[in-house]
């Protein structure tokens, strides 16, 4: 017998590389998500068949980021913050314009963002969640955990995503709901396995919010970097 899939589960897959599973792990992520954590814990990174792997729908998600990103007019907005002794010399050495620099530095940061703030946080997560878990993860279930809940964070912030970009009042309010939404997630996913008690896990989830945070700024300044380096390399 041929295996048969739901047009609207191809479609999902093509456009998102999102197919029936990955669609189903985000809305038990969104519905139970300390059920879909066990699974991944217990059942593989798979949860004994019934869901995406956490690394794999984390990419997908972070490819629709980008994709926000790139339509709210790039990462170009993190120069702002760059006093002119720094923009001048590499704007002099790159022979361009500064509205070319400026152009070309936006178009490496807006590629590189997303995955590289994507992979800080998870090394920023991973320790506190192998600290905080009561099994032996290792360091493979860390990441997983920590994927895990990256997903678990990343689902209910995407309709917010679009005005979370920028240096506007408005992106500043929306990211600290979105760091909120970041505690929601942790204490949601984390009874039983990485705190006992509900204020415990507020605690715990402010903590992880700051340590990914920290994590976010070194991520900025990389890809700020490796904006004014594409761009006085680039011609």
């Amino acid at each position: 017998m041929t295996e048969t899939s739901k047009p609207g589960s191809d479609l999902a897959e093509d456009v998102l590389g999102m197919g029936g599973r990955e669609l189903v792990t985000v809305r038990d992520l969104l519905l139970r998500p300390a059920t879909v954590l066990k699974a991944w814990m217990e059942g593989g990174a798979e949860g004994g068949g019934l869901y995406a792997r956490p690394l794999r729908l984390y990419l997908a998600l972070n490819a629709i980021l980008m994709l926000i990103l790139f339509l709210q007019g790039g990462a170009g907005y993190l120069l702002e913050g760059y006093p002119p002794e720094v923009l001048g010399p590499a704007i002099e050495q790159s022979g361009k314009s500064r509205d070319a620099f400026i152009a070309d530095a936006d178009g490496w940061m807006t590629l590189v963002m997303v995955p590289l703030a994507s992979l800080f946080f998870a090394l920023a997560a991973t320790p506190l969640l192998r600290w905080w878990d009561k099994d032996n993860l290792g360091w493979r279930r860390g990441f997983r955990a920590a994927f895990g809940w990256l997903c678990a964070w990343t689902v209910p912030m995407m309709p917010l995503a679009w005005w979370g970009y920028g240096t506007s009042p408005v992106a500043f309010i929306v990211s600290l709901v979105i760091m909120a939404l970041g505690v929601i997630a942790f204490v949601r996913m984390g009874p039983g396995r990485w705190f006992r008690t509900r204020l415990g896990g507020i605690g715990k989830g402010l903590v992880l919010m700051i340590a990914v945070q920290i994590s976010a700024g070194f991520s900025g300044v990389l890809v700020g970097m490796i904006g004014i380096l594409g761009a006085v390399l680039s011609r």
